[in-house]
């Protein structure tokens, strides 16, 4: 199996192959091109290997069992243990990153395949019952009966006016405010909530609304841009005023020696 799977035996008998498939508790059945591909009950189908194409630095191929996966990222190669902690320039890494990676380790092999079959049974609906004409409320669930449970995902957002908001006459302008973007902790990092914001921007769109809101801060500020939001410098600043309890020293705020400050550390994202 190892020949065959790093192409050392590129052509193995027929009988090599049907005593493999035996192992693997199934029957191997010869069939014509034009005959319809209906698997029976008992008879072991095998695909094509996705990653077939690809060899290592040697021109071998992957085993099958390895899930090899493209590098689009440096979190995506365990080999980058510098990418968590480190910003550093591509001319500046350590070592030098491959094109594909996989994991060794079967247990993180089987969580990502989990993680993959969940992520590809989350249907997104649209929740109208009791919800206010103007707004959006938005589900990621996963079929019936699973463990995880059934919502796994939830996106929230409302329609407000311009006009109103900035007391100006502007022909009845109307955009949509994102209030929030939940994913279970358990399936985060799947391009669940990537998803939920591509159907609010559908949503948004067949109700004639072009533009979505949204303030975020930390780690949403990278979410919203990767999901196509922009800084948008022209809308003011969250701001927050922090003033100490009673008895704990406070002052007045415009005093020199006063505590209480206004930070503009939140940034508005279009």
């Amino acid at each position: 199996m190892a020949r065959i799977e790093s192409g050392r035996s590129a052509d193995p008998q027929f009988q090599t192959v049907q005593r493999l498939v035996r192992a693997a508790g199934g029957a191997l059945r010869v069939a014509a091109p034009d005959e319809a591909a209906v698997p029976d009950k008992g008879v072991l189908t095998v695909d094509a290997a996705p990653d077939d194409v690809r060899r290592d630095g040697a021109g071998r191929r992957y085993p099958a069992h390895l899930d090899v996966r493209e590098v689009r990222t440096l979190k995506d190669w365990p080999g980058a243990w510098w990418a968590h902690s480190y910003s550093l320039p591509p001319d500046r890494w350590p070592l030098l990153v491959p094109e594909v990676t996989y994991d060794l380790d079967r247990g993180r092999r089987d969580e990502r395949r989990l993680r993959a079959c969940l992520r590809d049974a989350v249907r997104i609906r649209r929740v109208t019952d009791g919800v206010p004409d103007g707004c959006w409320r938005l589900l990621a669930e996963l079929p019936d009966g699973d463990a995880v449970g059934d919502v796994v995902g939830e996106l929230r957002a409302h329609e407000r006016s311009l006009d109103l908001l900035l007391g100006e006459d502007l022909g009845d302008r109307r955009e949509v405010v994102l209030d929030g973007v939940l994913v279970a902790p358990g399936l985060r990092l799947l391009g669940i909530g990537r998803r939920l914001m591509a159907r609010l921007a559908e949503e948004t769109r067949r109700a004639g609304l072009s533009t979505v809101c949204a303030t975020a801060e930390f780690g949403g500020i990278d979410f919203l841009l990767a999901g196509g939001y922009t800084i948008e410098w022209s809308r003011p600043y969250a701001l927050r005023l922090d003033q100490q309890r009673p008895g704990a020293g406070a002052r007045v705020p415009g005093d020199s020696g006063g505590t209480a400050g206004v930070s503009g550390g939140r940034r508005r994202l279009r």
